[in-house]
């Protein structure tokens, strides 16, 4: 009996070691795509910053998470991200297999093409070296060579470290500090509190900063043309990459990838110094008399309170006694016809001109055609403030006749400059406008909306606990709160 007994354990054990066996065969056999698809998960190393991932009160955005939720989506998986606080550890997560990809404004650095591979870039940028205003701007890496004591500080497994190691093996000697625990946000406010005197970032960071530190400057462009792309292990699978690959490739065949470059970075153009600093100014000393109003209009009629606010500078710099040689008075600066339809009595009373705008943006938005997604939406409803709707609905027609996009504001905003021609507008029903400046409206208003929300929640870039709590104790990203706000803007936050 006992013999008996002891051969049914042996061989189930048998069976047990060799069921374990062609499991583990079976594990190693299957690519990583097969393992990302079997598991239903893709996990994305990425960094917080305003390039590339924040929260906002309606979720995660930033182009890198865009990219990334819609290559999960391709894939048919769940994302999960991994939160590092630079691309040092990005890497290392990359490198630990803790990741599946790095997406993060990653630059292309040779140097790492030893372990790592990079997908097809999906953006290029400049790389400028920064200093601020009213310091010393040298005009070449030569030249800042000579600045005896200058300290320069750039991001460790960078492009910019890269090329730095490079030149101190030749005749410029410089002390140059390449720090592993930094990240772009922190270089720019180092050098805007001149705790240090230079840095290098890339073209897109600093136009999405340079409004919030006016004083920054470029003195000179360091690199031209960096590419960046996702970044995978080189482990000799390359089948998620070629996934990623095909993801990308059909994403900038179907306009999508311009369309997110559009929702980020399209409200940014020159920067105007004179403009940040007035804005700026009138934050603190204009609108908090006007900020209960604002949020309470928003309130009412489903609008962001900052959007609200910022249609008002653009419109009146927040006065509200503003005129115009055309007629439309007050903080909203409202027509009199269309004060007159929203019950508005006196255009210069701010808070009746603040609860009319308000009213009719939500109603201008409301009216746009069902097929028009957000953010979209909203920036269509911008130009039918500025231009009326139907001036914004003529140019949609002409983008349809043109083969473009009529739901697509990249496109709308290339056609709506053709109601000022008469080969155009002489075929519409609403006739000529000055189709050029709807387009500029947008983009203002675009622009004092992200700094306001920039200033009244700068824990933007901090992601909330409940946010991928497994992988947050593995890369626990750096407290926002250290970067402190231009000392004229903490109190409204």
């Amino acid at each position: 009996m006992v013999h008996l007994l002891l051969r049914f354990l042996i061989a189930t054990l048998a069976l047990l070691i060799g069921g374990l066996a062609l499991t583990g065969q079976l594990q190693q056999e299957r690519n990583l795509l097969q393992q990302v698809q079997t598991e239903g998960t893709l996990v994305v190393v990425t960094r917080l910053g305003p390039t590339t991932l924040y929260e906002t009160g309606d979720g995660l955005a930033g182009m890198d998470y865009d990219l990334a939720r819609g290559f999960a989506d391709f894939l048919d998986v769940e994302l999960r991200l991994i939160i590092a606080r630079n691309k040092t550890e990005m890497y290392q997560a990359l490198a630990s297999g803790s990741a599946h990809l790095a997406a993060g404004a990653l630059s292309i650095v040779d140097s790492r093409r030893s372990f790592f591979h990079y997908s097809t870039p999906y953006a290029e940028v400049d790389q400028h070296l920064i200093y601020r205003r009213g310091e010393p701007a040298p005009e070449s890496v030569q030249e800042l060579a000579g600045f005896h004591g200058a300290r320069v500080r750039v991001m460790a497994n960078s492009h910019a470290a890269d090329k730095l190691r490079d030149l101190a093996n030749s005749d410029i000697r410089q002390s140059w500090d390449i720090a592993a625990e930094t990240d772009v946000r922190e270089l720019l406010y180092d050098v805007w509190t001149r705790a240090i005197d230079y840095t290098i970032v890339d073209s897109n960071a600093l136009a999405l900063n340079q409004n919030y530190y006016p004083e920054l400057r470029v003195a000179f462009t360091f690199d031209e043309g960096q590419e960046l792309a996702w970044a995978f292990l080189d482990d000799g699978d390359t089948s998620l990459h070629e996934a990623a690959e095909e993801f990308l490739g059909t994403i900038r065949e179907d306009s999508t990838l311009a369309d997110i470059r559009e929702r980020y970075y399209g409200y940014l153009s020159g920067f105007d110094y004179v403009g940040a600093r007035v804005f700026l100014r009138h934050v603190t000393e204009r609108l908090p008399q006007f900020r209960d109003t604002f949020q309470q209009a928003g309130e009412e009629y489903g609008v962001d309170w900052r959007l609200l606010a910022a249609i008002g500078y653009q419109e009146s710099h927040w006065d509200p006694e503003a005129v115009s040689p055309t007629g439309v008075r007050g903080l909203m600066m409202l027509t009199q016809r269309t004060a007159t339809e929203l019950g508005v009595s006196n255009r210069l009373d701010p808070e009746e001109s603040i609860r009319g705008g308000a009213r009719y943006f939500a109603s201008l938005r409301q009216r746009l055609s069902d097929d028009i997604e957000e953010p979209t939406r909203t920036w269509m409803a911008l130009a039918s403030y500025n231009v009326g709707m139907g001036h914004l609905q003529d140019a949609r027609r002409i983008t349809e006749q043109e083969g473009a996009n009529p739901d697509s504001w990249s496109d709308i905003r290339e056609h709506l400059p053709l109601l000022a021609q008469p080969e155009w507008y002489q075929q519409t029903r609403f006739g000529h406008a000055r189709g050029w400046e709807p387009v500029q409206y947008v983009r203002g208003v675009r622009s004092y909306y992200a700094l306001l929300r920039r200033i009244t929640d700068p824990g933007q870039f901090s992601i909330s606990p409940e946010a991928n709590p497994e992988h947050r104790r593995q890369f626990q990203p750096r407290d926002a709160g250290h970067l402190r706000l231009p000392r004229t803007l903490e109190a409204l936050h």
